[in-house]
C-alpha cells in the first residue's frame, strides 16, 4: 500500500491470472454513466434476468477496476439471475471522499431513471459489493435513505469495511492476516479520507441511525480484522429493526475467495448469488 500505482499493477496482474467463468446466458455491454464526471459500467444481463444490482468492487477504494472484478461480477450474475451494473468509480488517493460516493450515487440514480431502457425492475435494485466496495454500497444506501434518493431493495455486503476507526477486538489483534491486516487498512483510510474527519457516508459504522435501510446479507470472513465491524454492523441494523442474514465463514480470511479451487470459497461465491437471487424473487 505504500505505492498505490504499483499495487493497481499487480493486482491487476494477479486478477489476469484468475480463471475466467465460462459465461453462457449472459449479454455484457460497456456503458458510460453521465455524470461529473461521466462514469464507466459493465452490465451483465442473464437472459430473463430478475431485478438488478449495483456493484462495487473491492480493492480499498485505491485499486480494482471492471477487468479485475469481472470473474467475480459475471459469477454473481449468472449464479443470481440479476442485472449486474459493474462500477469503475474513482479511486483514491488521488481522488478521495466523496468522489467514489458521488460516483456510485450517480450510476444508482441513472440505473433508476433508465430502467425501462435497461430492462430492470426499478422496484428490485439493489447495491452491494466485496471489501471497500461493500462499505460503499453500505454508504449508498444511507445515502439514498437520507436523501430520499432512488429505492433500494437490498443491500449485499461481502466482508465490508465500514469503520475506520479500527478500535474492534478483530481490527486490534489481526496484524498479521493475508491479504488485509492493520497495518494495510489503516493505509486504506489515510489514503481515502486524506485530512478529512469521517462521516457516516465515508464509514457507515458511524452511523447513529439504521432504520429504514434495505434488508442486508452480510457475510464476514473468520481471520479478518474487519470481521467484527461487519458483525456488529448487522446486529445494529437487526436492533433497528430491519431483515439481515448474517454469514460467518470459518477457517477463511479477507478475499480468500479469490482462490477459487478451495470448495470453501465456491459455497460462499454460491451463497452470494444464492442470496441475491432471494432477494430478487421476492
Amino acid at each position: 500500500m505504500t505505492d498505490p500505482v504499483a499495487t493497481r499493477q499487480s493486482f491487476a496482474e494477479r486478477a489476469a491470472a484468475t480463471p475466467m467463468p465460462e459465461i453462457l446466458n449472459m449479454e455484457i455491454e460497456n456503458r458510460t454513466v453521465p455524470a461529473e464526471p461521466d462514469v464507466a459500467v459493465r452490465i451483465y444481463r442473464p437472459h430473463q434476468a430478475q431485478g438488478a444490482i449495483l456493484w462495487l468492487h473491492g480493492g480499498g477504494m485505491i485499486f480494482g477496476d471492471l477487468d479485475t472484478e469481472h470473474p467475480w461480477a459475471s459469477r454473481i450474475a449468472e449464479g443470481s439471475g440479476a442485472t449486474l451494473i459493474s462500477v469503475h468509480y474513482r479511486r483514491s488517493p488521488e481522488n478521495q471522499f466523496p468522489a467514489a460516493l458521488d460516483d456510485a450515487y450517480a450510476v444508482l440514480t441513472w440505473a433508476a431513471q433508465n430502467a425501462s431502457e435497461l430492462g430492470i425492475d426499478p422496484e428490485r435494485i439493489a447495491v452491494g459489493g466485496h471489501s471497500a466496495g461493500a462499505g460503499l454500497a453500505a454508504a449508498v444506501a444511507l445515502r439514498a435513505r437520507d436523501q430520499r434518493g432512488p429505492a433500494i431493495s437490498f443491500q449485499l455486503l461481502n466482508e465490508p469495511g465500514l469503520d475506520d476507526r479500527q478500535e474492534t477486538w478483530s481490527q486490534r489483534n489481526f496484524t498479521d492476516t493475508p491479504w488485509h491486516n492493520r497495518e494495510t487498512l489503516t493505509s486504506v483510510w489515510r489514503y481515502y479520507l486524506g485530512s478529512q474527519p469521517a462521516t457516516p457516508y465515508a464509514a457507515p459504522a458511524r452511523a447513529e441511525d439504521l432504520s429504514g435501510l434495505p434488508p442486508a446479507y452480510i457475510a464476514t470472513a473468520e481471520f479478518d480484522p474487519v470481521r467484527d465491524e461487519g458483525i456488529e454492523y448487522a446486529s445494529r441494523l437487526l436492533r433497528s429493526g430491519v431483515s439481515v442474514e448474517l454469514h460467518q465463514w470459518p477457517g477463511t480470511f479477507h478475499g480468500s475467495q479469490a482462490i477459487i479451487s478451495a470448495q470453501v470459497s465456491q459455497r460462499q461465491i454460491t451463497a452470494l448469488a444464492a442470496a441475491l437471487r432471494r432477494a430478487m424473487a421476492e
